[in-house]
């Protein structure tokens, strides 16, 4: 079955940039020439450099390497994206813009100016004319070649001034750092002594290639700024080894919260390293919550590890973190990924704080994220238990987000007994 996958997938690819390079470059020439080649290279280079600093991520290549295949490899992968998009929407545009260009020239308005027909070969003397092929009775006159160049020119052109400023827009929303987005929650088991209180989450920071130490120092200040009780980091902090990342994550040191800073792995931390990662993090001074709990004045602070630690044997365990507490008191849970809301409403938990699903990331990505996860993001009921989703702070693969932008929640908890 993963052959199967692996190769329809493949299929896809092929297929989806054989249109890519059809649409933008074949459709916009004349005949083979350098433009036709090049283009077939740029598509083809452009994926070989996406694929290079996936596999060079996972492998852990040199991290040199890695940072020089990343910003061309993952933008190429979002610019490819919106490329096919805005060609597939120029597909219903095309035969409405021809059909203004012949109404326009059976009106006599000139349009473009036809390049030159090529003239043709001299027939040599008693040889007999060649043949012009004639129309069929009612059948309409062939299409015009410099009609359908101008055509394809306008909707390629279009279509690659549209992805352009698309990834542009996004990738310079993620640079620029996440924006606070602030949230109410209310909690029937908070003393009303605890009304107000504010726990900043951030999630999905992805601290990379892409990704370094300018964008942690932008984060800890934005977060630092909210002036939270609470902080909760609930996963995918980096995407390498503490060897390579270390000094990137430096500044996480100077997050300051009344309460202190909390963190729970994402499913990325057991790909880079998670046993080192928690060492590292507390090191910074957060507080590791490894299927663990802490009792803070008000409510109790509960965090499991991500799902992916299972293939290590540093899964998520509920009961060791939520047994044997005190019912009465309000618990606030951390777990990196919304599916594990159906184990935080078995065990009683007031609310869930997660990542994981980056709001989609990439429009339409957000389809594909609601069918995987039960809250893509924001603020849902469960029964008994509220689950809050973050976008997150970050992006993962293109340092790129359309119609999912990247945030830090400050989530205030009320009492209903205020």
């Amino acid at each position: 079955m993963v052959i199967v996958f692996v190769l329809l997938a493949l299929a896809v690819l092929v297929a989806a940039n054989g249109y890519l390079w059809r649409r933008l470059f074949r459709d916009t020439t004349r005949g083979p020439g350098r433009v036709r080649r090049a283009g077939a290279v740029l598509i083809a280079g452009g994926w070989i450099l996406a694929v290079g600093a996936l596999v060079g991520e996972r492998t852990g290549a040199p991290f040199w390497l890695q940072r020089t295949l990343a910003w061309p490899g993952f933008l190429w992968m979002a610019l490819s994206v919106y490329l096919l998009l805005a060609l597939l929407a120029g597909e219903a545009v095309r035969p409405l813009l021809r059909l203004f260009l012949r109404k326009r020239a059976a009106a006599g308005t000139p349009v473009a100016r036809p390049e030159p027909e090529p003239v043709p070969e001299p027939v040599p003397a008693g040889a007999p004319a060649p043949r012009q092929p004639e129309p069929e009775d009612g059948a309409p006159p062939p299409p015009d070649p410099s009609r359908r160049l101008f055509v394809s020119r306008v909707v390629a052109g279009t279509a690659a001034a549209v992805a352009v400023g698309t990834v542009g827009q996004g990738t310079y929303g993620v640079l620029r750092g996440p924006r606070v987005k602030r949230v109410t929650v209310p909690l029937a088991r908070l003393p009303r002594r605890a009304h107000g209180y504010r726990i900043a989450v951030v999630s999905d920071i992805h601290l990379g290639p892409v990704l370094g130490r300018g964008f942690a120092q932008r984060v800890v200040d934005t977060i630092n700024a909210t002036q939270p009780d609470l902080i909760a980091v609930v996963g995918d902090l980096v995407d390498g080894s503490v060897k390579d990342l270390g000094p990137a994550a430096a500044p996480l040191a100077g997050l300051k919260a009344r309460e202190g800073s909390f963190f729970v792995t994402g499913n990325h931390e057991y790909f880079s390293g998670a046993e080192q990662w928690v060492e590292e993090v507390r090191r910074l001074g957060l507080d590791p919550l490894e299927n663990a709990r802490t009792e803070l004045p008000w409510f109790d602070l509960a965090g499991v590890n991500d799902i992916a630690g299972g293939s290590e044997g540093h899964g998520p365990d509920f009961a060791r973190a939520l047994d044997d507490r005190d019912t009465t008191r309000a618990c606030v849970l951390m777990a990196h990924q919304p599916v594990q809301i159906h184990d935080a409403v078995r065990h009683g938990v007031d609310l869930q704080l997660s990542g994981h699903t980056h709001g989609g990331q990439l429009w339409p990505g957000s389809l594909l994220a609601a069918a995987a996860n039960p809250t893509v993001a924001g603020l849902e009921r469960y029964g008994d238990t509220q689950l809050y989703v973050s976008r997150g702070a970050g992006a993962w693969g293109p340092p790129t987000r359309v119609g999912a932008p990247s945030d830090i929640t400050v989530v205030e908890l009320a009492s209903t007994q205020a």
